[in-house]
């Protein structure tokens, strides 16, 4: 046998294998680097949708946070497209319609506003959608039954190419805020009545000392003569009454003295009552609504008893065919807001309700009652300053007047009262003391600058025994004081031209002689000095006085 020897050539198939070799390698080095991007991508993917989740819940405490704000405000906020659907609501725009939020979002207005009260938004809604910036005021009731008056803003949102895409709204229920304007404008009013009508107390208070100062005398001393002076006795009858008018026109200015002391309303009401009822018509039944325990008020009693005498005179006008007048006392504490409303600090109130059954008052009447000489009583003469006397006592007791009537349903006013804190009144005193006796070398400083006034109360002066001295101003009256060392008597009317007045010279007379009898005269001393009266050391005669007015002035001024 033999053998046979085969050579074969390996360097393309080692060269092939190398090749693939490499071609593996190089497959999972490049598998390996996608890996590694795949994991990245993979992280990073991992860390988008994490962020994203927390970019997502952070939108959500946000848009829960403005939620939040949006339904705490106090107004109605709303997003309507340009085709009137809502697309956003608060709460409180939705409950303006009895709805929720979810009921109302995505809704047309037309299926959340009725069609008589959307007419009425018509002109305003074109306006927005026009792009202009709309605000307005509506008289509208709300859903759950109640009046207000809404001020609204439109306010238009621009969107691509310039259109409108929508509006957004804001209201708001402004009617505390117009009452307490109609409040502040009708205070401003009477206010501006009331410095007119004291400004005419005071001309006439004058004129009507002058009238009583020259009828007196010729009365006799004694009411034996009323029957041979009768027209002269009419005149001075009609003159004090004229007095008591410039009284009425006084408290109602506010410039009308008063005396407060704590008063047990309650007990004040019963004894009115009693006078009620003897003295109203039959047909007309008195009825008290009371709890038989003090309420006390800080108010002058007697101008309070008055107040009710004059409101249910007024109610007895208003039921001519009978009815029934009720007064009422109850206890009131007011808030700040409700305070701020009517002009009054916050705290304790006493409120006395005097309310008839008769014809009622519209709106206007309302408007204008407590105007002095504004009155319904056409044919039976009425003065017309019967609640404006109300109205100015209240006020200046630091209270104030609540009305509530409408035509055939009565009326019924209250008065609002400062509660008191203790009940006790001083007890009535009678004035016992003698009158003035002028004594041997009295001498009077008379400072009046009304000629005619002046004349009047030098005659007074005269027939009480005391010579005088007279000036006609403070100036001229300080200069007689500093060089005349014998006057014992200062009279002196307190509103003068010249820089000084009654009080200032007053004053300079009691530190020149600190034993002057000093009395002050005045038929309205100004709102300015209206504290000064309240702490004046001296005795005020208010105008127009009579002689024995005087004289008990004078016997009170003595030191």
């Amino acid at each position: 046998g033999g053998f046979v020897t085969v050579y074969t050539d390996v360097t393309e198939s080692r060269r092939a294998e190398r090749m693939i070799r490499e071609q593996n390698e190089e497959l999972e080095r490049r598998v390996e680097e996608r890996t590694v991007e795949l994991q990245a991508a993979h992280d990073k993917l991992l860390g988008s949708v994490a962020k994203q989740k927390e970019i997502a819940a952070a939108l959500r405490r946000s848009e829960g946070r403005l939620q939040l704000v949006t339904d705490s405000l106090p107004a109605g906020i709303a997003y309507w497209d340009k085709d009137l659907r809502c697309l956003f609501a608060n709460r409180r725009f939705a409950s303006a319609f009895g709805l929720e939020k979810r009921r109302i979002v995505g809704r047309r207005a037309r299926d959340v506003v009725d069609k008589k009260t959307l007419d009425r938004y018509d002109e305003y809604i074109d306006r927005a959608r026009c792009g202009e910036h709309t605000t307005f005021e509506v008289d509208t009731m709300l859903a759950d039954g109640r009046n207000a008056t809404v001020r609204s803003w439109l306010v238009p949102e621009v969107g691509e190419q310039d259109r409108i895409a929508g509006f957004f709204v804001l209201s708001m229920d402004v009617t505390r805020h117009k009452r307490a304007e109609a409040a502040i404008l009708q205070a401003a009013k009477m206010e501006a009545v009331g410095q007119l009508s004291s400004g005419v107390a005071h001309d006439f208070n004058n004129l009507l000392t002058v009238i009583l100062g020259n009828l007196l005398p010729l009365c006799g001393a004694d009411d034996e003569a009323a029957d041979a002076t009768g027209p002269i006795a009419a005149a001075v009858s009609a003159a004090r009454r004229g007095a008591k008018l410039t009284e009425r026109l006084l408290a109602f200015a506010r410039r009308q003295p008063l005396s407060p002391e704590p008063v047990d309303v309650e007990e004040r009401v019963g004894g009115m009552v009693r006078l009620f009822r003897r003295s109203l018509p039959n047909n007309i039944e008195v009825v008290t609504a009371t709890r038989g325990e003090p309420y006390p008020a800080r108010v002058d009693p007697h101008q309070l008893e008055n107040a009710l005498l004059n409101l249910a005179l007024n109610a007895r006008d208003a039921m001519p065919h009978g009815g029934q007048l009720r007064i009422e006392t109850t206890f009131a504490t007011l808030d700040s807001t409700s305070a701020g409303e009517l002009g009054l600090a916050q705290g304790d109130y006493v409120r006395v309700a005097v309310c008839d059954t008769g014809a009622g008052m519209d709106s206007a009447t309302q408007g204008r009652v407590f105007e002095p000489f504004f009155t319904t009583k056409q044919t039976e003469g009425g003065s017309g300053l019967g609640l404006s006397m109300v109205y100015g006592f209240v006020r200046q007791s630091h209270g104030a007047v609540q009305i509530d009537s409408a035509p055939g349903a009565g009326t019924s006013v209250s008065l609002l009262l400062p509660r008191a804190v203790e009940t006790e009144t001083d007890e009535e005193t009678v004035d016992t003391e003698p009158a003035f006796q002028a004594r041997p070398g009295d001498l009077a400083l008379l400072v009046e600058d009304d000629d005619q006034v002046r004349t009047v109360v030098r005659r007074q002066l005269t027939e009480l025994g005391v010579s005088l001295i007279e000036a006609r101003g403070a100036d001229e009256g300080l200069d007689l004081l500093r060089n005349v060392p014998d006057f014992t008597i200062v009279v002196t009317d307190i509103v003068m031209p010249g820089e000084m007045n009654g009080f200032d010279l007053a004053r300079e007379a009691r530190s020149l002689k600190p034993d002057l009898r000093i009395v002050l005269m005045t038929g309205y001393a100004g709102r300015d000095r209206w504290d000064e009266m309240e702490t004046c050391d001296f005795p005020i005669l208010r105008k127009p006085f009579e002689p024995s007015d005087l004289a008990i002035a004078l016997r009170d001024a003595a030191i």
